[in-house]
């Protein structure tokens, strides 16, 4: 993020692009929300996340049953919140060019296994919470205004994708 406070496309790509594991919230056809651990498998330079998902769980099925999802990492000091649209893909090329030894731990076929799926995520919006200066300067700053009696820094932005 800028000094500003202004949350660019290309801040949240790159927060995107440092981070392995994001949770992916859905909403089931009651409106009951579910979150399950997803392992990135690559980031485009307009915030599209591109995960592989099993074609017979249950979170296809909810992800079939309605596009809208979120996005979240947390890591100490900031977070990140992304608000879109999932949808499966068939693209042959994407899935030869994201594949990875990590990716078959989950589908022991390869990448003809026939429970891969590729999942698009298209965001609509983002909403970043950050402290000034990364992790470690960050928390130092929050122990440096708890002693000093002051308010905790930190910033927020948010963006349209």
């Amino acid at each position: 993020m800028t000094n500003d406070d202004t949350l660019t496309q290309q801040d949240v790509v790159q927060k995107l692009r440092d981070t392995e594991l994001v949770m992916l919230t859905t909403a089931l056809p009651g409106g009951k929300l579910l979150s399950h651990p997803m392992s990135i498998q690559g980031v485009t330079d307009d915030a599209d996340v591109w995960f592989f998902v099993s074609l017979s769980g249950g979170q296809a099925e909810v992800l079939r049953s309605g596009p809208e999802v979120n996005l979240a990492i947390a890591e100490a000091g900031s977070w990140l919140s992304v608000a879109g649209r999932a949808a499966f893909v068939e693209d042959r090329a994407v899935v030869d060019q994201l594949w990875s030894d990590s990716a078959e731990a989950y589908f022991p076929g390869g990448k003809d296994d026939p429970d891969l799926g590729l999942l698009r995520v298209s965001g609509d919006s983002a909403q970043f919470w950050g402290l000034p200066g990364g992790r470690v300067a960050g928390l130092a700053q929050i122990v440096k205004a708890k002693v000093a009696g002051e308010r905790a820094p930190g910033g927020t932005g948010t963006t349209e994708l």
